[in-house]
């Protein structure tokens, strides 16, 4: 099950323990579960403080306990804990046994200071796919809180072990969280995130401590490529940066597989923005995640500093601002995309792909995306079907080639979807009209993935900075905006080619062009 490499890592690992630990499994005779008893039998090998205890009785089989010695509650892991997965395990079994996480301890006491009104506990469980590069993030998060709280109980359910469940629960997108037996949230989350959702006096805290923040020098809003490549340009200058964001990395974490980040052969989003943030801290930036920004205030207006505000309430203060909030998936808007959203609706091929395995689906978007999607789609599902706009597809040549040559894929290009068409709360089926003809055809299938592009993240800015007619901040050649001291870079600006290198260089632009007005402006005396 696990290589003599892989053995051999995580022996190293469980070489950190402090503490002893016991492993209380609940198996059953299917392959799932020898695949488990194996698994831990090898985990308790590599380390004399992890002991198994196979007398569990827990209802759902094959699942397993990660717990102190002499104790019977901790992370339950449903089914096996492998492919991305593999790191949650790890990393429950280091807590367990006393290795501290790499957490803030504000973070650390905010879970401890969790408590149910009603007095009972937080019950957890999040289903996961081991394919899902947004998973491990939930589940470690749900799992550290489960180890630092003994009010919180979380179950991590890989979805493939426990089919029934999945099709009761008609979850057709990971990560799902429950609490208590009700939807909790969906997609990646943080563990600040999920604290703040069940703390609610979280967010008054937050804005008092924002505001007490001292002005900074540049104040960065957004933490993708072009965020990250603003703050390490700025920070270099001895200057004082900050950099507001909902999370570090932005729509990297949402990409897999990435090729054309120049001297990089191969990597992916969440390394390669786990390798941004830790080359801005090396630099001393100020790092506030979980931010959303409502507006910006001139210094015209103030009469000082530009003022960013936050929509918890506070307030931050900077000499100048680089606004870098990228974009987000666009949606189709045809009837049936709210409403069955993670219902069959989805947009991470990665993460849900595995969800449809076996069925029919269909992917809207014939750029590189799409056709992309479409291609690793066909390698799981019964049958892909294409639907492209434009009367051909916009993918480099290389990726059309392949996705033509994959027996179970239709195309359709110069049609435009109508409706998604679902009956018992599920996909059932969508409907095109073939822009040729104006005939409307529909096609059954469980599972529609939308690919047609980004759309900027500048609602808050209406009114206040020039947009372009698509919403996209407009710049000049130097990043600069309609307001003195505001720059702006990345997917969120009229910069063509929206591209990962490209971002990050708008970034370090925007941080040159920012060190540059600040230097030209008169001397506080």
């Amino acid at each position: 099950m696990l290589d003599d490499a892989l053995k051999a890592q995580l022996q190293q690992y469980l070489g950190m323990l402090r503490q002893p630990i016991r492993l209380i499994a609940s198996l059953d005779d299917s392959e799932t579960g020898k695949d488990m008893h194996e698994l831990l039998n090898t985990i308790v090998g590599l380390s004399d403080k992890v002991t198994l205890d196979t007398s569990g009785t827990d209802a759902r089989k094959p699942s397993f306990v990660v717990a102190r010695e002499n104790e019977s509650q901790g992370v339950r892991f449903a089914g096996l804990p492998l492919g991305h997965e593999f790191t949650s395990l790890v990393l429950a079994l280091l807590w367990t046994g006393g290795h501290p996480p790499k957490v803030e301890q504000d973070v650390i006491d905010s879970i401890k200071g969790l408590n149910p009104v009603d007095g009972g506990d937080f019950n957890f469980e999040v289903y996961m796919s081991l394919s899902c590069h947004n998973c491990p993030d939930v589940v470690q998060a749900l799992s550290l809180m489960a180890i630092v709280n003994p009010k919180v109980k979380t179950v991590v359910i890989e979805g493939g072990a426990f089919q029934k469940e999945v099709e009761e629960r008609q979850i057709m997108a990971v990560p799902m969280v429950f609490l208590n037996g009700q939807v909790f949230g969906s997609g990646r989350m943080s563990v600040e995130e999920i604290v703040a959702k069940l703390d609610t006096n979280a967010a008054a805290r937050d804005a008092a401590k924002m505001s007490e923040k001292a002005p900074y020098d540049v104040l960065i809003v957004g933490g993708g490529p072009a965020g990250a490549a603003a703050a390490v340009y700025a920070a270099r200058k001895g200057i004082r940066v900050g950099i507001a964001a909902e999370r570090f990395g932005g729509q990297l974490n949402d990409t897999m597989s990435i090729e054309n980040y120049i001297s990089v052969l191969e990597t992916n989003g969440p390394k390669l923005a786990s390798d941004l943030e830790a080359q801005v801290q090396h630099y001393g930036v100020d790092i506030m995640t979980m931010q959303r920004v409502s507006k910006i205030v001139s210094a015209e207006q103030t009469g000082g500093m530009t003022e960013v505000h936050l929509e918890n309430g506070g307030v931050l203060k900077a000499k100048s601002v680089i606004l870098s909030t990228g974009a987000r998936w666009r949606n189709v808007n045809v009837p049936g995309e709210a409403e069955y959203k993670n219902k069959g609706v989805a947009y991470c091929p990665h993460c849900d792909g595995p969800l449809f395995k076996g069925k029919r689906v269909s992917v809207i978007g014939g750029g590189n995306s799409g056709v992309e999607a479409a291609i690793d789609l066909a390698g799981i599902v019964e049958y892909v079907t294409l639907i492209e706009f434009a009367d051909q597809l916009k993918a480099d040549a290389v990726l059309v080639n392949k996705l033509k040559s994959l027996p179970n894929v239709t195309i359709h290009a110069n049609a435009q979807t109508t409706e998604i068409t679902g009956e018992g709360g599920k996909v059932n089926g969508l409907s095109y009209k073939d822009r040729a003809t104006d005939v409307v055809h529909h096609v059954p299938l469980e599972g529609v993935f939308v690919q047609i592009g980004l759309v900027p993240n500048t609602e808050f800015l209406k009114g206040t900075l020039e947009l372009s007619k698509f919403g996209e901040i407009v710049v000049d050649a130097k990043g600069h905006t309609s307001m003195p001291g505001v720059f702006a870079a990345g997917d969120c600006t009229t910069v063509p080619y929206k591209q990962i290198i490209i971002a990050a260089g708008e970034g370090s632009k925007a941080a040159l062009s920012a060190f540059d007005y600040l230097i030209r402006q008169p001397a506080v005396v």
